[in-house]
């Protein structure tokens, strides 16, 4: 008979702690910059609502990637156009392009950052209201599950997940290596007003002149939710 099968409690390719939720199956690994997810890691850290570096697709990642330029996704900024320039289907003016959209995604407003992570159950409406109430990567980092969990829409789950990943050696790596590339790591205070303060809105059909994400800002702008 063969042995009964042990899952691994570490990513048998970086070493990070494996994570498994209660109502899944699927048993994830938890490294920040684990080889084995890095192409889909680094798609994501580019995509439109997260940095959005324009130019940087699947293509160009796994060229960067197969060219051995790039291990992780701060190495991004430490691009030298000429390497990239000698890329197959690239060439100077692509690089430069690129370049100029990476030096502009560093000043990115923390909320976009802390999606482009890819952090277990931080999604995109997620970072916008955990950016708002801790408005710097360090003030994330210093806080604990309870004051986490205060902040309306944040659950235990999701506070446990940022914090591990905050803290984990991977993580401190890739923010370190961020910051020190000059990407901002702080959120902008802008005075809201409270005019849908406490209110809940959902969104349906079209209106002229708005898109959906527009009439969301609006509302979040004035103080209120939108479900």
């Amino acid at each position: 008979d063969l042995p009964e099968f042990q899952m691994p409690a570490f990513c048998p390719v970086c070493g990070a702690p494996v994570s498994e939720d209660e109502d899944e199956a699927a048993i994830r690994c938890t490294g920040a910059e684990c080889p084995a997810q890095l192409a889909r890691n680094i798609t994501h850290f580019a995509s439109r609502n997260a940095m959005d570096i324009e130019g940087l697709g699947p293509a160009v990642v796994h060229a960067l990637l197969a060219a051995d330029l790039i291990h992780s996704q701060a190495d991004l900024y430490f691009l030298r156009a000429e390497d990239v320039a000698a890329l197959e289907g690239l060439g100077e003016k692509s690089a430069a392009n690129l370049l100029a959209e990476l030096e502009s995604s560093k000043g990115k407003p923390l909320e976009k950052v802390l999606y482009a992570f890819g952090i277990r159950h931080v999604g995109e409406k997620t970072a916008k209201v955990l950016a708002a109430h801790f408005p710097s990567i360090q003030q994330l980092k210093d806080a604990s599950v309870e004051q986490l969990t205060q902040v309306r829409d944040i659950g235990e789950k999701t506070a446990v997940s940022l914090l591990e990943w905050l803290h984990s050696a991977q993580g401190e790596h890739l923010v370190g290596r961020l910051q020190q590339a000059g990407v901002n790591m702080t959120q902008p205070q802008t005075q809201r007003g409270s005019d849908f303060e406490g209110m809940t809105f959902v969104l349906t059909g079209t209106l002229a002149g708005y898109t959906r994400s527009d009439c969301q800002k609006l509302i979040e702008s004035l103080g209120g939710k939108v479900t």
